[in-house]
């Protein structure tokens, strides 16, 4: 696989978002919040996967999911 190549990102439903800021603490490699205090992935390849798979996983609403790119 071509390295900085991402087959799959993750992707947060912005309606659901509570804007705990869990995945932003967790990952701000990837996520932070945007204007409207929501949170964004604005770098999907900001960190490993295992990472982001924590912020997912961590999300109490469970607003953050992966997608195919």
């Amino acid at each position: 696989m071509k390295e900085g190549f991402v087959v799959k990102k993750p992707w947060v439903d912005q309606e659901s978002c509570i804007s705990c800021g869990l995945c932003v603490s967790t990952c701000p490699a990837v996520f932070r919040f945007n204007a409207d205090g929501k949170s964004e992935c604005y770098d999907p390849a900001g960190a490993p996967e295992k990472d982001i798979q924590q912020a997912i996983d961590g999300c109490p609403v469970q607003c953050i999911s992966w997608v195919n790119n």
